[in-house]
């Protein structure tokens, strides 16, 4: 989805790409009132749940996100939380986990940058979905409600009281592509099939013991000064480079930082 930047500079001339060859059409949305939401998305859950599918739901606050999970966890209802707070590495076992059948639900204040893909995922819920802002903008709500353009059966669910311009947009844009791969899938008599990811996590402990590169790669020992001011720098300074090396998903660099980590938390409590 172009930003205002690229529109500026290719001066509102663009080319579209929105046939998928898989034939898949982006998500049904529906909108629905705000009042009971939470007790509404949890049978629209339970109804995920019975056909083995998942549902991503976003918040507009971590603290809600929080409490979000700690309710459904109440309900028996298998859910997870990611946000700013939640390392990154953290973050990519949670996501990895929901793939993996571990938890049905994935909730979040800002899904959308997350970089998701997750097949399973038949769901996307956006609660407060009226309140205008950056999370709740055109751009952020029709990337968000991508993620479950992945599945046959995606659906999204907008909970508001009133229709905002964003919403408006966004709803006209999903159902402009919508008809568009219909017509396309007509013509050319194409039957819209899921997309399927094999299940693999970069981070398991078989792949780090088999996986020669990461076994010739050392833990770093460290002879710092006995300060522990030194240590927690040391420790912000390890954290960048394996968020860094995450980000790049070169993950086997990543839990080596990860480890140098562990040592130098020990080696502070050592001295406390």
């Amino acid at each position: 989805t172009p930003a205002d930047y690229e529109l500026s500079k290719c001066e509102g001339i663009y080319t579209e790409q929105i046939i998928r060859p898989t034939g898949l059409l982006d998500p049904i949305i529906t909108v629905k009132p705000i009042k009971n939401q939470i007790d509404d998305l949890i049978n629209e859950i339970h109804a995920r749940i019975n056909k083995k599918e998942k549902t991503l739901v976003t918040t507009l606050t971590k603290k809600m996100s929080e409490e979000l999970t700690n309710f459904f966890s109440k309900l028996n209802i298998k859910c997870k939380y990611i946000h700013s707070d939640v390392d990154t590495l953290e973050r990519v076992e949670i996501m990895q986990g929901l793939r993996e059948d571990k938890f049905d639900v994935l909730i979040g204040v800002n899904l959308l940058r997350e970089g998701l893909d997750l097949p399973e995922v038949s769901l996307v819920a956006i609660l407060d979905a009226d309140k205008e802002g950056f999370l709740r903008s055109s751009r952020s709500l029709t990337q968000t409600i991508g993620r479950a353009a992945r599945h046959i059966n995606g659906s999204a669910i907008l909970y508001a009281d009133n229709i905002t311009g964003s919403m408006e947009k966004t709803i006209n844009e999903t159902n402009y592509r919508r008809k568009k791969q219909n017509s396309y899938n007509k013509k050319y008599k194409i039957k819209p099939k899921a997309i399927t990811r094999k299940i693999k996590n970069p981070l398991s402990k078989k792949l780090l013991i088999n996986d020669d590169t990461f076994l010739n790669i050392n833990s770093k020992e460290f002879n710092l000064p006995l300060k522990n001011s030194d240590i927690e720098k040391e420790i912000r300074k390890t954290r960048k480079k394996m968020e860094r090396a995450a980000k790049e998903l070169d993950f086997i660099i990543a839990a080596k930082y990860r480890d140098d980590i562990m040592k130098l938390k020990k080696m502070l409590q050592s001295k406390t």
